[in-house]
């Protein structure tokens, strides 16, 4: 009998792609990735773990791929963790006769623009916004919104080249960096000029129609948005939470988002629930691992069983808080050395501590979620224990960076005589 196998398109090696590897063979599956660059997986290498290299940018040479492969085993499912590849994911569902998302649905949520001309059209709550080609553009939609706004890909992902622009002069530097080369673009250039919606930033998770739970983020310093902390779920009344709800489900409606998972990002303005973004997809790290640290529900297995076609189960097998703290250099530098991520896992109620970097490495900070370098997940029966316990096991942890010596240089080793400057863990200047 063939060995039944799960194919990924081009997940994430570091971010949840172990997650979707690991839950894979628990449930007896064959993990098979497809990728422009197999190598990349070399740190998930095991018995359960195949990758292949193939264009998948080229939905021919994927079917082609896949047929091949189902020559030699019983491809269970089809699925993905990124926005970029989850629309190929659906046609190739389609064409192979299995559960998948609508392509046409996910294509229009991740044009950002055309996601919100039909989040207006539905009349869900969101900021104001304009298309802008050129800087011209940029500047005439700007002075339409009035400043501060964000600039932001129309097609991207993990908020890289969103940054808030509270002046003239930093609207015209971003808006030189986006088009002047240094951003690379997955489509032609097309950047969204957004009104800056103020207030706490909410997230909600959803399978389906159906509500996993909402969560709370802090991110910051501006004028970049990096994820600091996450908490899950958010301290809400009963109406709030029923007003954040009833929001995320029109956006489903407005953009025909009924199969699978999909995360839904909000701001509570004073208009009350602003949605900022669509995703089609499961939130990333550290989400999965919140959900399940909060209410012990794996959604990643759960969207596994999906996308196999088995039975699926969002019961919450218990009601605790939790928090992810996330470690953000506030330097550009070698890495010297990270201390005291063992000390801060034997905590009781620490439920991860993952590091992301190695000693030696160059930090060179984008504005963006590149920039972290590790999380620490906690979780108890209370909020103000978890983030007892989380402010414990984050003060253990340490590291050091070493300055670049010239301000060019990113890749090569500080010089042995540089002065060493330890980093302050809360992200703030020594």
């Amino acid at each position: 009998m063939a060995r039944r196998a799960l194919i990924l398109i081009e997940v994430s090696p570091w971010d949840t792609g172990p997650l979707y590897t690991q839950a894979a063979q628990r449930l007896g599956l064959h993990s098979i990735i497809l990728s422009a660059d197999p190598a990349r997986y070399n740190c998930l290498e095991a018995e359960s773990i195949k990758a292949v290299r193939v264009d998948i940018d080229n939905l021919d040479a994927l079917i082609h791929e896949c047929s091949r492969l189902r020559a030699i085993y019983d491809i269970a499912g089809i699925t993905s963790t990124g926005d970029s590849f989850y629309a190929t994911v659906g046609k190739l569902c389609r064409y192979f006769d299995l559960p998948g998302p609508n392509p046409a649905s996910i294509e229009r949520c991740c044009d950002k623009f055309l996601q919100r001309q039909l989040l207006a059209e539905a009349g869900v709550p969101i900021p104001a916004y304009r298309l802008a080609a050129n800087a011209t553009d940029v500047e005439r939609s700007a002075a339409e919104i009035g400043l501060p706004v964000i600039l932001k890909p129309a097609v991207g992902s993990s908020g890289y080249g969103v940054r808030l622009c509270r002046t003239v002069d930093e609207l015209a530097e971003h808006t030189t960096y986006l088009l002047g080369g240094k951003h690379i673009w997955r489509s032609s250039p097309r950047i969204l000029v957004e009104e800056f919606a103020q207030g706490p930033l909410y997230w909600a998770d959803i399978m389906g129609d159906q509500i996993i739970g909402i969560g709370i983020a802090d991110t910051g310093p501006l004028p970049h948005f990096v994820g600091r902390k996450w908490t899950f779920p958010a301290p809400l009344t009963d109406d709030d939470d029923k007003r954040i709800v009833d929001v995320s489900l029109s956006c489903l409606r407005a953009l025909g988002l009924g199969w699978g998972p999909k995360g839904i990002e909000l701001r509570w303005t004073k208009r009350g629930p602003v949605v900022i973004e669509v995703n089609p997809r499961l939130h990333c790290t550290p989400t999965p691992q919140l959900i399940q640290a909060a209410y012990g529900v794996d959604v990643v297995t759960e969207h596994i069983k999906l996308a196999i076609g088995d039975e699926w189960d969002l019961h919450k097998r218990q009601s605790h808080s939790a928090a992810a703290r996330i470690l953000v250099p506030d330097r550009d530098g070698t890495i010297d050395s990270i201390v005291g991520e063992g000390r801060a896992a034997a905590i009781p109620g620490v439920a991860e501590v993952k590091i992301y970097v190695e000693p030696k490495t160059p930090i060179v900070r984008k504005g963006d979620p590149r920039d972290w370098i590790g999380h620490v997940i906690a979780a108890s029966p209370s909020y103000a224990q978890t983030e007892a316990i989380l402010d414990c096991a984050v003060d253990l942890i340490d590291w050091s960076i070493i300055p670049f010596s010239t301000p060019g240089e990113q890749e090569q080793p500080e010089a042995p005589h540089a002065i060493r400057q330890p980093s302050r863990r809360d992200g703030s200047p020594p």
